[in-house]
Parts: C-alpha cells; sequence; structure tokens
C-alpha cells in the first residue's frame, strides 16, 4: 500500500539559494592560444571542413568528461 508522500523542501530564500549554486563550482578551461581552432584550407574540391582535428578532440574530450550530449560541446569556441 503507498504511504502518503512527505512535505517537498521549499525553498523560501531565494538570493540565498542562488548565491549557494554560483559558489557551488566553478570550472576554468586552459587554451593554448596558438591551437588552431578553424580547419585550414586543404585546396580539394568538397564541402570544407570546419573544425580542425584539434578542436574536435577537444570537443570529444569535454563530451567525455561531463556525460554531455555532442550539441551541447560544439555550440562553443573559444575563438
Amino acid at each position: 500500500m503507498l504511504e502518503a508522500s512527505s512535505p517537498r523542501d521549499r525553498t523560501t530564500n531565494w538570493p540565498d539559494y542562488n548565491a549557494a549554486l554560483h559558489r557551488r563550482g566553478s570550472l576554468s578551461i586552459w587554451f593554448d592560444p596558438t591551437m588552431a581552432w578553424h580547419a585550414t584550407k586543404t585546396g580539394k574540391r568538397g564541402h570544407p571542413k570546419t573544425f580542425s582535428k584539434s578542436a574536435i578532440h577537444t570537443c570529444l574530450t569535454l563530451k567525455v568528461l561531463f556525460s554531455l550530449p555532442l550539441r551541447q560541446t560544439v555550440g562553443w569556441s573559444p575563438a
């Protein structure tokens, strides 16, 4: 038989709650400024590549480390 559910926690002090979320964690990622984010021109026919191999490896690493969908890592670039 199902028991009555317990009362839910309610936030009454939103400024403190929001400040606690901001303090919860901060992450800085340092990129090498000489890293080529965009692919170089190949001179071959067909659609040109958009991102360099190092940029693709960076996005895939962030995807795996933070368990993100790939579309959440591709939408930003440091340049």
